[in-house]
């Protein structure tokens, strides 16, 4: 690791505008550290945001939560009022890392956390999106996690996390400040980019900018599912995975909110996909072209294309526990 300096933001003013003149902020550090530690990011100051008035969970006033960005994943995971409304987040956060990182990580943080690309991290190996105009070594190198939607020439790399997953299908919207004091809110959909030309670019965060919060809209009708496919049963990185809102009225379909993670270089939702379920009577055939819709531009690289016959079954199986009328949430 090379050295680095060191400072605590007294205030958000001051954390702005040291960011904004080259500094790096940290809160739980559980991504930002370990690629220190291999030089995949090399900071030359990191400013501590922690002691930030940014850890509590509130109630807006149309019957929503504003989610500080520094709540914790354990500490937003366990809270009651996400538990009852919004338990697709929860499930989302608790199929991610371990308890002891769900205890460092924060909101913040989760939405900033970078690729897990092997060449990513390899820094013998050349990576745009770590090097830019380097080349990137998993369009034909060993590509099993790696994106099939949204890609570019450039960058195949995917979005680890799990809980932008759930946040995106619930219309969740982040809330940042800028270095002038300007508060302004995207939506989570929109927060991360797609690679282009650009795969430096995580995120459409500038010099400075702060996120302060994650803002939920009030609790949605239905049945949420988060449903995550890995090699493993804990602490792996999802091949796909489905964060789904569904409500039914009588046999049709009423509304439908879907995400899903592990196929693109941010949480992926296609709007053509829920248009074309709403208002429909379940089906397997109906499903089926859903998964058509959405995997119509998909494309493989070798190692990774299991994964569009593995996000058609998983879609189709996702949708029909969702229609069964009178099963639980």
């Amino acid at each position: 690791m090379k050295p680095f300096a060191y400072s605590r933001a007294t205030d958000r003013a001051n954390a702005t505008a040291e960011v904004a003149n080259d500094a790096t902020f940290i809160a739980g550090g559980t991504n930002l550290l370990d690629l220190m530690k291999l030089e995949v990011m090399t900071p030359a100051k990191l400013v501590d945001i922690n002691r930030l008035d940014l850890s509590e969970i509130t109630e807006t006033d149309d019957g929503g939560l504003r989610i500080g960005a520094l709540v914790t994943n354990s500490d937003c995971a366990a809270d009651q009022r996400v538990r009852r409304d919004y338990p697709v987040l929860t499930r989302a956060i608790l199929a991610g890392a371990s308890g002891q990182l769900r205890n460092k990580a924060t909101t913040g943080g989760n939405l900033c956390q970078r690729t897990r690309c092997y060449y990513f991290y390899d820094t013998a190996m050349p990576c745009n999106k770590r090097e830019p105009g380097s080349g990137c070594q998993a369009l034909a190198g060993f590509n099993r996690i790696h994106a099939i939607l949204g890609t570019s020439e450039a960058c195949i790399a995917t979005y680890p996390g799990d809980m932008a997953v759930a946040m995106t299908a619930l219309d969740a919207q982040v809330e940042i400040e800028n270095v002038d004091g300007e508060i302004r809110q995207v939506s989570v959909q929109d927060f991360h980019r797609l690679p282009g030309d650009n795969p430096e670019r995580d995120n459409i965060l500038e010099a400075g900018d702060l996120i302060t919060a994650v803002v939920l809209p009030g609790p949605p009708e239905g049945k949420q599912i988060y449903r995550k496919v890995r090699d493993r049963a804990s602490y792996a990185f999802a091949l796909c995975s489905v964060a789904a809102v569904v409500k039914m009225q009588g046999e049709a379909i009423d509304s439908v909110a879907l995400a899903f993670g592990g196929l693109a270089h941010k949480p992926w939702r296609d709007e053509a996909v829920e248009e074309l379920l709403i208002g429909e009577k379940p089906s397997v055939e109906l499903f089926g072209r859903a998964a058509d819709q959405l995997l119509a531009e998909a494309e493989g690289h070798g190692s990774n294309d299991f994964k569009i016959p593995l996000t058609r079954r998983l879609l189709i199986s996702v949708l029909q526990e969702a229609t069964v009328t009178g099963a639980a949430a």
